[in-house]
């Protein structure tokens, strides 16, 4: 649980997820709509990859991320439970 609050806390990388909840993304897709550099990008898909925040999946030479609605379900039950609403 700690490197999932670890990458929730930094912005770019809650907006990711943001858009990822509306729609499975290429990195490509994800940096567009930033104004960072492709590698800073990666950078903070290899930190959602690692607190498995997002799954990925190559298709051909894009990889496509999507939102682990399992790990965000987790976090929510954990965030009811801190506030005894489970």
């Amino acid at each position: 649980m700690n490197k999932v609050f670890k990458a929730l806390s930094d912005p770019t990388r809650r907006k990711i997820l943001e858009y990822l909840k509306d729609s499975d993304m290429s990195a490509g897709q994800i940096s567009e709509k930033f104004d960072i550099s492709k590698p800073s990008i990666s950078h903070h898909l290899n930190i959602l990859k690692n607190a498995e925040l997002v799954l990925w999946e190559k298709e051909g030479q894009n990889i496509i991320y999507s939102l682990n609605t399992t790990v965000v379900q987790e976090v929510m039950k954990w965030f009811l439970d801190f506030r005894g609403e489970s």
